[in-house]
């Protein structure tokens, strides 16, 4: 990519800092999900898996595990950007996950619950001919007034 390019890009990803820039569609997520994520994690804590016990549990049912709703809150973002053709940069060849700065569960994810991710696009740096982007995820469960999941989300933008 040239750098006149990459600087068009950069300018354009700057001038929407401090903008919401996505917010995904209602996701469920299913008790089956949450047993296939324990399956996968080798975590098979009864407050996720043991729906009876979980019943009588601190949260009153059983609940997604806070990697699982990190792992979500971070494909949510990409399949309603994919659907509504949020910010297109020429040239751009694909995204890459690097990673999450100050992540935070304030409250938990029942079975069954439906969540959804907005994001705000924070800062924006050109670092080795890339882009990356630092989005502030909120994660919140319908009907919730505090949120579920709270982080900072790194990408990086390759040309």
């Amino acid at each position: 990519m040239s750098e006149e390019a990459l600087e068009k890009a950069y300018e354009t990803m700057t001038s929407r800092i401090g903008e919401q820039t996505t917010q995904s569609e209602w996701f469920e997520v299913t008790q089956e999900r949450i047993n296939d994520f324990a399956e996968v994690t080798m975590d098979h804590q009864w407050i996720h898996i043991d729906v009876e016990l979980a019943k009588a549990g601190p949260f009153g049912a059983p609940i997604a595990h806070g990697q699982l709703t990190l792992s979500i809150m971070g494909h949510l973002p990409k399949a309603a950007d994919a659907a509504n053709e949020a910010i297109t940069l020429e040239g751009q060849k694909l995204s890459i996950n690097y990673g999450f700065n100050k992540v935070r569960f304030p409250s938990p994810v029942p079975a069954g619950a439906k969540v959804r991710t907005t994001g705000t696009l924070k800062t924006v740096e050109i670092k080795g001919g890339m882009i990356e982007v630092m989005n502030e995820l909120v994660m919140e469960v319908q009907g919730q007034e505090k949120p579920c999941c709270v982080a900072e989300s790194l990408g990086r933008l390759v040309f």
